[in-house]
């Protein structure tokens, strides 16, 4: 498994392509902006793009999303049905995805919205804008930010101090460093 950041700056959110170099397969993790160096890389290595898996329905996580529906048959996966409409895999509450020779593990995050997903693939977490390096996400209450507070320490939190973690803005970080500032 590789994986390949790409920085949208319109919304400075992170898209990651996730490629399976033995099923020569691919899946995209928030496609904020499909750039022309996110289809060289789909195109110059003859993948396939198996699916998108989008963390929640925020403009700078889903705009380049009809670009690739355009170009590509992607499975989309999201907790909103508004991503993709009868095309949206609806997800909810915890689960696995068996994708392009990958488990993608899914969980539901609310807090910052109300259909934040997070994604664990191998020893690595997508969290969207649940949290970032150092900081946990913006609420619009204080209920809403201490939902995803008890979320964050339940289900990120309670990972092995190595697993990495892949925000929707920002750099990369882990579990052991995020704990010294999220407790």
């Amino acid at each position: 498994m590789k994986i390949y950041f790409h920085l949208n700056i319109g919304g400075f959110s992170n898209c990651y392509i996730i490629e399976n170099e033995l099923t020569k397969e691919a899946i995209i993790i928030d496609p904020g902006k499909i750039t022309d160096d996110i289809i060289k890389r789909i195109e110059d290595e003859s993948y396939k793009l198996a699916g998108v898996f989008i963390t929640h329905n925020h403009g700078s996580h889903v705009h380049g999303l009809k670009a690739l529906r355009k170009i590509y048959t992607p499975a989309v996966y999201a907790a909103d049905w508004e991503v993709a409409g009868n095309d949206t895999h609806v997800i909810t509450g915890d689960g696995k995805i068996r994708i392009a020779g990958l488990t993608v593990r899914y969980m539901a995050l609310p807090g910052h919205t109300a259909d934040s997903m997070i994604y664990k693939i191998g020893n690595v977490l997508f969290t969207g804008d649940s949290l970032s390096a150092g900081k946990i996400g913006s609420t619009n209450s204080s209920y809403s930010d201490f939902v995803l507070r008890k979320n964050i320490e339940q289900k990120i939190l309670s990972e092995n101090d190595a697993t990495v973690i892949m925000p929707g803005h920002g750099p990369p970080t882990c579990v052991g460093a995020e704990r010294m500032f999220i407790v």
